[in-house]
């Protein structure tokens, strides 16, 4: 269908209009065009929303995630008595429904119903310890993070995280994400409320699958679908009905994610080799470029050796920074890109630096380009509104989609071994659904809406710096005439041959020590404008960087002794 023809539309189940798909052929046949911007029908509805029930809602379900980590999930018989239990002793002070509604198994909840029926605290804490639901490993754990709802619900006062209570926690969040079945089970708490309250609505299908559950081994996985399927549509109707009833939620979220930032400290996957690795902060703990901690004993031998332990130590520093200073793990994308690029752009510095050979503007203009392109990145973005930071990661997404489906388009006879390898490698970066085909994949020019690096620099007030620095690199990564002719190419010193350019045999030299040099100073000044755009922990900042001041230090020290003695 030619563009800007209107787009005809197919009707599909109850009260759902799917687009026609106008895209009819290449890599994205199927989609629905719009622009350069292609979405599947399933997308292009605009009813579709991808939520994130671990970051948001799990928080608020802590206490039955625990309970469960610690008695398994049979442990759910004992949340249903204890929903019997205190329906039955609160009946006639509120509505069934309300009642229904605040023992779902929500922490916010809670607080909801004491609110309306302060005598509730007594209640809910007695049927609880009645049929253990709050074992003392349970009790403490969330005793250990502040600011929490439902306080009350146990009598410790808050208290600093012990190595057994982040044991608990990390160890019940990674079989829930494991188990599809010990999900359903905290899910489907909302549901066995309602029902015990008489204020269920469901379909006949849902009833008779919930009836046995989950002890029937026969129908639990289909059972465990359904209940999974309905949670998103709930929790979507609730939302629309009341916009606000979910707000102390994801107030308690983002303290959980925040607590949990502070307490622990990032692993990567090499230390978990390391089975005598504590996850807990340490001093010592900090990570490197290099895979170990920074050696000021290392011998370092010419300036070429120095600028790239140098550069290795303040990508290192940078990272040091990041993860002992308070991170945002519910939003966390801002941090997310800004220690990507920088670290990619470090990487780049760090490798060219291992080679001198590419110490020259023929061969190292890739790494001025990384340098200008990250640092205009961060300077516009932060000027925008924080979705930026989402949008260039599912911009990015969206690419790794096209290129998956642009490789699975060779035939057969043209694939390597790994190559089904490789399109598996990014499905998986395009973080699309394996059956709801969400992902948009925008083929404009850039994550802006196609709006160009310069128009970036330009509105983030780097016009001079994008001009003077990136001019000249893009014109040697794109084999602009003049550079090939300097670079690749000489005359011919024939005279019968009228002076006409041959290609030159004779790599250029490289080791241009001030260029080297100004990548690291790029660098490091790319890390600082990144540190100050995600407001990172000044003492944070100031502890992982304390190295290169006291490096400077005896510098400073001895040019002042020397001018004095010129003086």
């Amino acid at each position: 269908m030619p563009h800007g023809q209107s787009v005809g539309r197919i009707i599909y189940g109850r009260g759902v209009t799917f687009p026609r798909p106008t895209a009819s052929t290449g890599p994205l046949a199927g989609h629905v065009r719009k622009g350069r911007t292609y979405r599947s029908p399933l997308a292009a509805t605009g009813a579709l929303h991808v939520g994130d029930w671990v970051r948001d809602d799990v928080p608020d379900l802590l206490w039955p995630v625990l309970t469960l980590a610690e008695l398994g999930t049979q442990g759910a018989a004992g949340f249903l008595r204890w929903q019997e239990d205190v329906q039955a002793d609160l009946r006639g002070k509120a509505e069934p429904r309300f009642l229904a509604d605040c023992l779902d198994g929500r922490l916010t909840s809670l607080d909801k119903l004491v609110a309306q029926i302060p005598g509730a605290k007594t209640a809910v804490k007695k049927r609880a310890n009645e049929r253990g639901l709050l074992p003392d490993s349970v009790a403490r754990a969330l005793a250990s993070y502040p600011e929490r709802p439902a306080s009350w619900l146990v009598a410790s006062d808050m208290t600093p995280s012990a190595q057994a209570e982040i044991d608990l926690v990390a160890r019940a969040l990674l079989e829930l994400l494991k188990d599809g079945h010990r999900e359903a089970v905290i899910k489907c708490l909302r549901i066995w409320s309602s029902a015990q309250a008489g204020t269920l609505s469901a379909g006949p299908e849902l009833i008779e699958l919930l009836k046995p559950y989950p002890n029937d081994p026969d129908t639990r996985s289909q059972a465990d679908s359904a209940i999974r399927a309905s949670w998103g549509a709930h929790k979507a109707a609730v939302s629309q009905g009341d916009p606000t009833h979910f707000d102390a939620s994801i107030r308690w979220a983002k303290v959980f994610w925040g607590v949990n930032s502070m307490t622990t400290r990032c692993v990567r996957r090499r230390e978990t080799y390391d089975s005598g690795r504590n996850p807990q902060r340490s001093a010592d703990a900090s990570p490197t470029a290099t895979g170990g901690s920074r050696d000021d004993t290392a011998p370092i031998g010419t300036p070429g050796d120095e600028l790239r332990q140098l550069a290795m130590d303040l990508v290192s520093s940078y990272v040091e920074a990041l993860e002992t200073s308070p991170a945002r793990l519910y939003d966390q994308e801002p941090q997310e890109v800004h220690s990507g690029l920088v670290t990619r752009a470090g990487r780049e510095v760090i490798a060219a630096l291992g080679s001198r050979d590419l110490w020259c503007m023929e061969h190292g203009a890739h790494v001025v380009r990384v340098l200008v392109e990250v640092r205009v990145y961060l300077e516009w973005m932060a000027r925008q509104e924080p979705s930026i930071y989402r949008a260039f990661q599912e911009y990015g997404a969206g690419k790794a989609k096209l290129y998956a489906r642009l490789m699975d388009e060779l035939p057969d006879e043209a694939r390597q071994p790994d190559f089904e390898g490789a399109i598996a490698e990014l499905e998986r970066l395009s973080h699309n659904h394996d059956v709801l085909d969400h992902r948009v994949v925008d083929t404009r020019d850039s994550f802006a809406e196609g709006k160009s690096i310069r128009t970036m620099a330009e509105e983030c007030d780097l016009l001079d710096f994008y001009r003077h620095s990136y001019y000249m690199a893009s014109g040697v990564a794109h084999s602009e005439w003049w550079s090939v002719e300097t670079h690749a190419m000489e005359r011919c010193l024939n005279i019968l041959h009228r002076g006409h350019l041959i290609p030159s045999l004779s790599l250029n030299g490289g080791e241009n020590l001030a260029l080297a040099r100004s990548w690291v100073d790029q660098l490091y000044a790319l890390i600082r404008v990144s540190l100050r755009v995600l407001g990172t922990a000044t003492d944070a900042v100031t502890e992982a960087f304390s190295w290169l001041e006291e490096e400077r230090a005896p510098n400073a020290e001895a040019a002042t002794t020397a001018s004095s003695a010129n003086g």
